[in-house]
């Protein structure tokens, strides 16, 4: 068994199966916000029960969230100790930093949103779900600082220290803001923040669709759809142009990444985009190609002989697995085309006022409700993978990062332990929801007399 694949097996588990909160949450904070808003002035009590209901399943989505993500952390000290010695220095500071001003401003302010309604004035309330909403973002913002670090590293400089006799280098911070500012912290972070918000929107749409299907709280779920359906479409535009302005970045930055994404072998002009095809990395070919011809040169350049770097340029060692960012990179795209098809058609259908008349459409919003929760699963396996085979880019590789003192065995059986662990939470989570689901909102005749 290889431990470097276990290694990085397990660190992809735990990761992406916490990385199904984080979106929602942050998603879900901003509309909670926004129903708050509108209730603040209008005082349309449907927009109170709105904020109410999406409220605990942000709360229950926010636990397990929480539950998930300790894990990631005892990792670094576990199976990734020549990577946490090398980036010990700048790694530590984001990390501490998400901890402080974000995870406790968030926890601190959803406290309010969930016991101190009839604690707290109006205002007050409004101002808490306001918090939650940013201190969800702020949290993405420094765990995004430390990812882009490791793909862009800035303000450090490598020393060589003597541990037990033996020469060691690590990265040393000589520049907080050139680290945390590095040229990809704000495009990766404005793509997160975007593609998370497309979980949020999406989740609150496809989720009241089944209710209306089911014929359940159908008057609240029906306003809970149309208030969904502007920010499905506002947001999933959004994430694509901050999208492209990201791949702009990662061609300047991360050549290497760019020609797997885009499956091109040769550096040329008019550089082909290819919609399909089956990469092939020892043959350094592709198969079945289907290409826009000159397309990957016009959207990074802005002209069609602007130059792409192939991936011959590049020695086989340094090159990222092909087939895997290729892959996961176009999923990405197609389940990104198919939310802006989805979102395109609600907005016609709303400004028809037939949004909901149409039970087919109800159905393909609730098929899509796991669409951008996999996008965003399959984006980030992109980037990581693109990145390989070095773990911080170009200066220590993944195979040096791992601990050389646990053996494969011992890592295997962690897996086995974390995926029996997570099942469970996922089914908890699951449970909750169905259960708050079934519950449904509290009565608008209950909120107006707390309100008195």
């Amino acid at each position: 068994m290889d431990p470097v694949l276990l290694a990085r097996v397990q660190f992809a588990l735990t990761i992406m199966f916490h990385y199904i909160f984080p979106p929602m949450t942050i998603g879900l904070g901003w509309m909670i916000f926004m129903y708050n808003t509108r209730y603040q002035e209008n005082g349309n009590p449907l927009f109170r029960q709105l904020a109410q209901f999406w409220t605990k399943i942000f709360a229950i989505t926010f636990v397990i969230g929480v539950a998930t993500g300790i894990t990631m952390e005892f990792q670094f000290g576990t199976n990734w100790a020549g990577y946490s010695r090398f980036v010990g220095d700048i790694f530590g500071a984001p990390l501490a930093a998400e901890g402080v001003f974000a995870f406790f401003l968030e926890s601190s302010f959803l406290g309010i949103l969930l016991y101190g309604r009839k604690r707290v004035s109006q205002k007050m309330y409004w101002f808490s779900s306001f918090m939650v909403a940013l201190g969800a973002t702020m949290s993405a913002f420094w765990i995004v600082v430390a990812n882009s670090w490791q793909q862009t590293p800035a303000g450090y400089e490598v020393v060589t220290e003597m541990v037990n006799g033996v020469e060691v280098q690590k990265a040393v911070l000589v520049n907080f803001w050139e680290a945390v500012f590095n040229p990809s912290t704000l495009p990766r972070y404005s793509h997160v923040i975007t593609g998370a918000l497309t979980v949020g929107v999406f989740f609150i749409l496809g989720t009241s669709a089944w209710q209306i299907l089911k014929g359940r709280n159908t008057e609240f779920f029906r306003m809970s759809m149309r208030t969904a359906i502007i920010p499905c479409f506002a947001v999933i535009m959004l994430t694509m142009v901050v999208g492209h302005k990201h791949g702009h970045q990662v061609a300047e930055t991360q050549p290497a990444k760019l020609a797997a994404f885009e499956g091109i072998w040769e550096t040329q002009t008019h550089a082909p985009l290819m919609l399909f095809g089956l990469p092939d990395q020892e043959g350094e070919k592709n198969h079945f190609a289907i290409q826009v011809p000159g397309m990957v040169s016009l959207m990074v350049g802005g002209k069609f002989d602007t130059e792409i770097q192939g991936l011959k340029d590049f020695p086989p060692e340094d090159r990222p697995p092909v087939a895997i960012a290729f892959w996961s990179f176009h999923l990405m795209f197609y389940m990104g085309m198919w939310m802006a098809l989805i979102a395109f058609i609600g907005v016609i259908f709303w400004l028809n006022k037939k949004l909901l008349d149409h039970r087919v459409y109800l159905k393909l919003c609730a098929f899509t409700v796991p669409i951008p929760f996999l996008a965003n699963e399959v984006g980030w396996v992109a980037a990581e993978v693109g990145r390989q085979p070095w773990v911080v880019y170009n200066l220590l590789r993944t195979q040096d990062a791992i601990s050389k003192a646990v053996p494969a065995g011992q890592v295997l059986a962690s897996i086995i332990m974390f995926s029996l662990m997570y099942a469970l939470l996922f089914g908890l989570w699951i449970y909750l929801l169905k259960n708050q689901f079934r519950k449904g909102p509290e009565s608008i005749e209950s909120l107006e007399a707390e309100a008195k």
